[in-house]
C-alpha cells in the first residue's frame, strides 16, 4: 500500500516488538510484562471469533494501544496464555493451508493486486478504507509492515475469494489514475476561482468578528480581516454559496489562519446558525485546518530542502571545475 492514508494505517502496527516476545506459532506471539506489573503481552492474529474466545477466557484482559497487543496480568499469567495458545493452535484446521493451496490452484485468483507466496497469499494496493475494513474480517489476514503488505495464510484463502470483488474494486478505485480522473470530473473552475479570491457573503446586519478564526463551509475555518460597505449585486457570484438565507450580505475579505490564532480559538459545540453563511469555529473544524497547515508546512519544508540541495549542488560543481 503506497499513498500517506496507507502509510497512518501501517504506523499504528509498524512498530517494535516488546522486548523477550516469542513467537508460539500460527501468529501467536507473548511477551513479558515488567516486575512493577506483573503478567504477559500476547499478540494473535486478527479474527473476531479468536478475539471472541480471548476475552471469554481472560477477562481481566486490556487492550496496550502502543504495542498493539493484549496485557494479561498475573504472576501465571504466561502459562495460562501458553495453555490457550496450544488449545487454539491445536485447534486448526491442520489440513487448512493444503486445502487453501489446492482450491488457489483450482480456481486461482489473478489480480495484480494479489501475489502467491509459498507460506501465505499476499495483497498489495494503494491505501483504501474500505480494503483495510475487508481485509480485517478475513480470519488471520495481519498487515505485515516489513513488506508493506496484508498477509493471508492459506487456510483463509475461500474467505478472501468470497470478498476479492470488493477489495480489488475499491483497490482499483483508489489508483492514482483514478483519484486524478474523479477529481478532475468533479472540478468547477468558475467556483475555484471564486475560491481564489478569498472572498465571502456574510449578512450587513450580522457579520463575523474581524481577527477572530470562525467557519464557513466554503473554506472551513478562516478569519475575516475587512468587510465592504456597499451590498452584493453579482448574483452569479452568490450562486457559489449556497445555504445563505439571511440578507442583506456583503463581501467578507478573509485570510489563513495560523497556528496561534487556532491554539487561541475556543471550539464551539456545533454551527449555531449555518443559514447566515458563518459560524463559530466547530472542534471538527479546527483540527481540519490544523492538519491542512501542517501539510502545507511539510510540503513547503520539503520544496525547500530540495532547493538547497540543488542549491549545494551547483556550488560543488562549480568548485570541482578546473580553472
Amino acid at each position: 500500500m503506497g499513498d500517506a492514508g496507507q502509510r497512518r494505517e501501517a504506523g499504528q502496527q509498524d512498530r517494535e516488538a516488546p522486548a523477550g516476545e516469542v513467537a508460539r506459532g500460527a501468529g501467536f506471539a507473548v511477551a513479558p510484562g515488567t516486575a512493577k506489573r506483573p503478567g504477559v503481552l500476547v499478540a494473535m492474529p486478527f479474527d473476531r471469533a479468536l478475539l471472541a474466545r480471548f476475552k471469554e477466557t481472560f477477562p481481566t484482559a486490556r487492550w496496550r494501544r502502543k504495542l498493539r497487543r493484549w496485557f494479561v496480568p498475573g504472576t501465571t499469567a504466561e502459562q495460562r496464555a501458553d495453555a490457550w495458545i496450544a488449545r487454539e493452535i491445536s485447534g486448526l484446521d491442520a489440513y487448512g493451508d493444503d486445502k487453501g493451496r489446492d482450491a488457489y490452484a483450482f480456481e486461482p485468483l489473478e489480480s495484480p493486486y494479489l501475489e502467491a507466496g509459498p507460506e501465505a497469499l499476499l495483497v498489495r494496493t494503494p491505501y483504501s478504507r474500505m480494503v483495510v475494513d475487508t481485509l480485517r474480517t478475513i480470519p488471520f489476514a495481519a498487515w505485515a509492515p516489513e513488506i508493506r503488505a496484508w498477509r493471508v495464510p492459506w487456510r483463509s484463502y475461500e474467505a478472501l475469494k468470497e470478498a476479492w470483488c470488493v477489495i480489488e474494486e475499491a483497490a482499483r478505485l483508489s489508483e492514482p489514475a483514478a483519484r486524478r480522473a474523479r477529481r478532475e470530473a468533479a472540478r468547477n473552475p468558475a467556483a475555484e476561482a471564486e475560491r481564489r479570491r478569498r472572498r465571502h457573503p456574510v449578512p450587513r446586519g450580522d457579520p463575523p468578528p474581524l481577527g477572530a478564526a470562525v467557519e464557513v463551509a466554503e473554506a472551513g475555518v478562516v478569519v475575516f480581516e475587512a468587510l465592504d460597505d456597499a451590498p452584493i449585486t453579482e448574483t452569479e457570484a452568490l450562486a457559489h454559496y449556497p445555504g445563505i438565507a439571511a440578507g442583506p450580505l456583503v463581501w467578507g475579505w478573509w485570510r489563513i489562519p495560523t497556528f496561534p490564532e487556532l491554539a487561541e480559538t475556543v471550539p464551539a459545540a456545533a454551527p449555531d446558525s449555518p443559514g447566515r453563511g458563518w459560524w463559530p469555529a466547530t472542534r471538527a473544524g479546527l483540527e481540519e485546518r490544523l492538519r491542512r497547515l501542517r501539510e502545507t508546512a511539510r510540503a513547503q519544508q520539503t520544496r525547500q530542502a530540495a532547493r538547497d540541495q540543488r542549491a549545494r549542488a551547483k556550488r560543488d560543481e562549480a568548485g570541482a571545475e578546473p580553472r
